[in-house]
């Protein structure tokens, strides 16, 4: 059974950041696409930043050169080091999974259940 769990959300002021987990198992960790999307209230869900087996990493035009992804293949952990954190980043974080090795948002198939992530100005 495939889970998700994540954890590090919360709230912080505008320019602070914040790092998310996402701790992962049955599944081939290590071998799937895995990612972080995010849905603001009343929006619709985004891809934010993602991660392939090579290690390959793209980021969403408003997560690059702020938010960093990555992850821990032999913890079965992704991780989403978010700095100079906006407002606009106000949203519920989700960790996903591919079900297979490619990055195509259709393919994500697998997600956790969330963690908030407040920025106030």
């Amino acid at each position: 059974q495939v889970q998700l769990v994540e954890s590090g959300g919360g709230s912080v002021q505008a320019g602070g950041s914040l790092r998310l987990s996402c701790a992962a198992s049955g599944f081939p960790f290590s071998y799937f696409c895995v990612g972080w999307f995010h849905q603001a209230p009343g929006k619709e869900r985004e891809r934010v930043a993602t991660i392939d087996r090579y290690g390959t990493t793209n980021y969403a035009n408003s997560a690059k050169g702020r938010f960093t992804i990555s992850k821990d293949n032999a913890k079965n952990s992704l991780y989403l080091q978010m700095n100079s954190l906006k407002p606009e980043d106000t949203a519920m974080y989700y960790c996903a999974a591919s079900r297979n090795m490619y990055c195509d948002t259709t393919y994500f198939t697998y997600w956790g259940q969330g963690t908030q992530v407040t920025v106030s100005s």
